[in-house]
């Protein structure tokens, strides 16, 4: 089944986080928050302004970006727990730092 967020929505895939420590411990599962961190698997066409005029989305598929806590709804697609939100749930997009330093 595909699956495409209508309008500002982004469908996102949570990035494991770590599982040591900086300084090498490791961290068990109970203990670990779930991840504000993730990858875009799909985005909406964009919001409309009054004038039906589209605001063209700032994230793309494969983006990966950094969101709040408690932003999205958690949905299952295809047997993967993934979660949809608004653009604007989005905090910022993390980027490459070898992309970065060649542009």
């Amino acid at each position: 089944m595909a699956f495409k967020p209508l309008h500002d929505r982004v469908l996102v895939r949570r990035v494991e986080s770590e599982e040591k420590t900086a300084g090498g411990l490791i961290i068990p599962d109970s203990a670990k928050e779930k991840p504000s961190e993730g990858e875009v698997v799909a985005c909406g066409d964009g919001a409309r302004k009054d004038s039906g005029e589209l605001i063209e989305m700032a994230v793309k598929a494969g983006d990966r970006i950094l969101f709040g806590k408690w932003s999205g709804t958690e949905v299952t697609v295809n047997g993967e727990e993934l979660l949809i939100m608004k653009e604007s749930d989005i905090l910022g997009i993390i980027e490459n730092d070898k992309a970065a330093k060649a542009a």
